[in-house]
């Protein structure tokens, strides 16, 4: 697969907060491609508030055919952007549940802003469904900020997914400074955007790229943008983890 694979972006239009129109759609796509990326999976929340499970498809399927119809070279993939909750965790193993391609990975997000104390026993919870739980931008996460709970979730098997931005300062000094750390310390298995608009897209976006390629190097870069994504779309082992 050529390009890079962004795991979390709320391209989709009308379905939550991110994409409002189909056009704000094509402008981020095009965005991405310039930016080098081939491949994204478009993760809307999964949250009541926001559009339900058919309707996410059916915009899925419109977006597809728009990009096809403008000649924007970039594919698409099924995901969606989970709360830790007792319904998420009921869903997992059930046609309900909405993973990240067809699993058996499953993008997950924590609260912003409250700790998680049952954080060990939930990721233990997932995994006993057989599903491997990706942990979206930790470093913008209050529980995250505890000493070594990082890498606490790690060995209980999450997977941690940088949100590029951070790197840069774009959410404020303790997300850059922890994601500054997590990378150095080889906690992420991923990097992706979470990309919400077209404005500023190319900017951001490719002073974020260049951020982690530099402190990275290339071949990290590789792994977190395009070797391990590539993997978890199509349910696959990562390298490291020796197949």
């Amino acid at each position: 697969m050529s390009g890079w694979v962004d795991l979390h972006c709320h391209l989709l239009p009308g379905v939550d907060d991110g994409a409002k129109t189909l056009e704000d759609s094509l402008e981020m796509a095009r965005a991405l491609v310039d930016l080098g990326f081939a491949t994204v999976a478009p993760s809307p929340h999964a949250r009541p508030e926001y559009a339900a499970p058919e309707l996410v498809e059916s915009r899925l399927m419109e977006l597809r055919e728009a990009l096809e119809r403008e000649r924007i070279p970039l594919t698409l993939g099924r995901n969606a952007e989970n709360v830790l909750d007792d319904v998420f965790l009921r869903s997992l193993g059930t046609p309900a549940a909405r993973m990240l391609g067809t699993g058996p990975y499953v993008l997950v997000e924590l609260p912003y802003t409250t700790p998680v104390p049952a954080l060990l026993d939930v990721l233990f919870r997932i995994r006993t469904k057989g599903v491997r739980p990706v942990i979206a931008h930790p470093e913008r996460c209050l529980e995250f900020e505890r000493k070594g709970r990082a890498a606490e979730a790690v060995r209980s098997g999450a997977l941690l997914q940088l949100d590029v931005g951070a790197l840069t300062g774009r959410y404020g000094g303790t997300a850059k400074k922890l994601a500054r750390a997590f990378l150095e310390d080889g906690l992420y298995a991923l990097g992706a955007t979470d990309l919400h608009a077209p404005v500023g897209a190319r900017d951001w976006v490719g002073r974020a790229l260049a951020e982690l390629r530099s402190r990275a190097g290339e071949q990290a870069f590789e792994r977190l943008m395009r070797g391990n994504p590539t993997r978890l779309l199509v349910g696959e082992a990562l390298e490291s983890e020796g197949e």
